[in-house]
């Protein structure tokens, strides 16, 4: 099924919105690593346009999104913004800036709204499954493939590594049952 181009638009335009908030927000580097689940997100929509329903992905998408709440946890109990602030030297910005706050709006948001979207059918909402995917199963590789590099000890661990363990697979699991249709 492909999707019409006010929809393609659509999503384009939502991910360069997500960027530019990730960036005012956090700065380049930051941005950067976020681009990989949502414009990686936007190409797997587009290379696998079938339109799932949301039986098929619910396991996932609610196992990730629980698994995603306790990383946040982790992440936030072991100083993960800390620990990124000094290494791209950007200052975590106020969780109650107005950036913050439309970014998680934005992202977190629409990820929760999701499972609507797909229930009706939308195009729209397999997209944001597929950036929910992406960010959960390849843009928190992150915490293994970059931020190792600036970890005290080489290698050592990096806060928000432990949950990824679970997050990740979980996600692929969810992008395995989008690029089937099931």
């Amino acid at each position: 099924m492909t999707s019409n181009p006010i929809t393609v638009t659509a999503a384009f335009l939502f991910t360069v919105a997500v960027l530019a908030l990730g960036y005012a927000a956090f700065g380049f580097w930051t941005m950067l690593i976020f681009t990989s689940g949502f414009v990686g997100g936007f190409v797997l929509w587009l290379v696998f346009p079938a339109t799932p329903s949301f039986t098929a992905i619910r396991i996932p998408y609610f196992l990730a999104l629980a698994l995603f709440a306790l990383h946040r946890v982790e992440e936030y109990s072991m100083g993960f913004f800390e620990r990124l602030a000094s290494i791209t030297g950007t200052m975590t910005p106020d969780v109650a800036s107005w950036k913050v706050i439309m970014l998680v709006l934005l992202s977190v948001g629409a990820w929760l709204l999701m499972p609507v979207l797909v229930m009706r059918g939308y195009r729209f909402g397999t997209y944001l499954a597929w950036t929910f995917f992406a960010a959960m199963g390849i843009t928190e590789l992150a915490h293994f493939i970059v931020f190792p590099w600036f970890a005290p000890e080489p290698f050592s661990y990096f806060p928000g590594m432990a949950s990824v363990l679970l997050l990740a697979p979980v996600a692929w699991w969810g992008m395995w049952r989008l690029s089937r249709g099931a």
